[in-house]
């Protein structure tokens, strides 16, 4: 060991015995009532020691397919998860058995399930490769009562519930289109088909969308990305319901400045943090954290120009970003996953979403700290590309799943704190297109 290890290594010592001491004086303070139950377990829940000592703890195994989707309702007892085989498991990850198995009526892989909220989680919704959206009821005895609530012309991959309503929700298809439902009414309204802007037009009439997602503190708000290089936010309080205003036009655009105007990349996956920041996943590139000032505001022609210009000027420079974050300037960037072959979702992890998560081709998962983007573990996962990971709402759980046929639930139950691997580029990739 060389001068700077040993030094690193006697910090990093040093570091971990200051929070094991603020762990000891934070126990203090709660049992002599200085500290509330609820910030002790936010405290305690964001430490990195817990993420370092995430286990497998239960493999879940009754899918006949590609696991597509899992999701926790919100008091976080039950985990729901679609797969390739068009059924919907309801599970009890505590022990790893289902309390219920049902088919969708889907005619294609369903590529996602969602529990509705304030239904006595007895009401779920689909969406999948068929186009179509749909409502499982759930009846007395563990009957399942299913109907066609609307339909896209092409695959609809993510569907976005309002946050705390059990009657409103969104989805978006790679026929560009977004939908608005509202289950009172049982209509399914168009809100618009997703365009190119600028010169982009002459190539295709519409974007091919997928992901949607509502930002959690201000539910007006929700964002959709797919096959090209922004995040379009669009704000629903300008839809006017008669039909007569143009509601196609986004309130604002994200994009990496370096991406912008660049027609290879396409975005698989979208998070919005209880902070209100967008975390977006580019296929063959990275995961980007904006913030609202990030935004390049509702006609970003000219920015997209300028990079243009840029990038025939100086192609190399502007391939990449840097690899540190340039406060106020640009995103937070997150590097080491690999995401070339799938429709990956990314996520937020912790209490107050202090960590990021997302899949890999490679088979692992990947977890960054969300300030300062440092890679700070890599969990072998899957034997094949792992799509989804989803945070439990409450407490430092995790699930995932992807092409294989199971899904993994994580607790922090280690007793041993795990290393970052030495060999994160070497795993092969299999090639599988979603």
């Amino acid at each position: 060991m060389n001068d700077n290890e040993s030094k690193s290594s006697s910090s990093n010592r040093k570091r971990d015995r200051r929070k094991a001491e603020h762990a000891v004086v934070d126990v203090w303070q709660r049992e002599l009532g200085g500290l509330s139950t609820r910030s002790f377990a936010h405290r305690q829940g964001a430490s990195k020691d817990l993420v370092l000592r995430l286990d497998l703890y239960k493999n879940l195994e009754d899918h006949q397919g590609c696991v597509n989707t899992v999701s926790f309702n919100a008091d976080g007892d039950l985990l729901v998860s679609g797969s390739d085989d068009r059924r919907v498991i309801l599970w009890d990850w505590h022990t790893g058995i289902p309390k219920l198995s049902f088919h969708t009526g889907h005619t294609s892989n369903v590529f996602q399930a969602k529990i509705l909220p304030f239904s006595d989680d007895r009401t779920i919704l689909t969406c999948a490769a068929d186009g179509q959206v749909r409502h499982a009821q759930i009846l007395e005895r563990g009957q399942v009562q299913t109907r066609l609530l609307g339909k896209h012309h092409a695959r609809v991959h993510k569907l976005a519930i309002e946050p705390g309503s059990p009657y409103i929700f969104y989805t978006c298809g790679e026929d560009g289109m977004v939908q608005h439902f509202d289950l009172r009414t049982k209509t399914a309204t168009k809100l618009f088909t997703c365009h190119p802007i600028g010169d982009e037009s002459s190539y295709t009439s519409f974007v091919s969308l997928n992901a949607i997602t509502i930002d959690p503190r201000n539910p007006n708000l929700f964002a959709v990305a797919g096959e090209d290089e922004f995040t379009r936010l669009y704000d629903i309080r300008k839809y006017k319901w008669d039909g007569s205003s143009d509601f196609g036009k986004p309130t604002d655009y994200f994009a990496p400045p370096h991406l912008a105007g660049d027609m290879d990349v396409g975005i698989t996956g979208l998070a919005f943090s209880d902070q209100s920041e967008l975390l977006v996943s580019y296929n063959d590139e990275f995961i980007y954290l904006f913030t609202k000032d990030m935004g390049l505001g509702p006609n970003p022609d000219n920015n997209n120009n300028n990079n243009n210009n840029k990038n025939n000027n100086n192609n190399d420079s502007m391939t990449f970003p840097s690899d540190d974050k340039v406060v106020g300037v640009g995103p937070q960037v997150y590097k080491g996953h690999r995401n070339c072959e799938t429709v990956k979702g990314v996520n937020f992890f912790g209490p107050k979403c202090e960590y990021v998560v997302s899949g890999s081709d490679c088979g692992r998962i990947f977890m960054w700290r969300k300030e300062g983007g440092e890679l700070i573990r890599v969990m072998e996962a899957d034997e094949h590309v792992v799509n989804c990971v989803e945070s439990h709402p409450h407490t430092m759980v995790l699930a995932s799943s992807g092409i294989d046929k199971d899904i993994k639930i994580w607790t922090p139950k280690a007793v041993e704190r795990a290393t970052l691997p030495t060999n994160i580029e070497q795993n092969p990739v299999l090639i599988y297109i979603r």
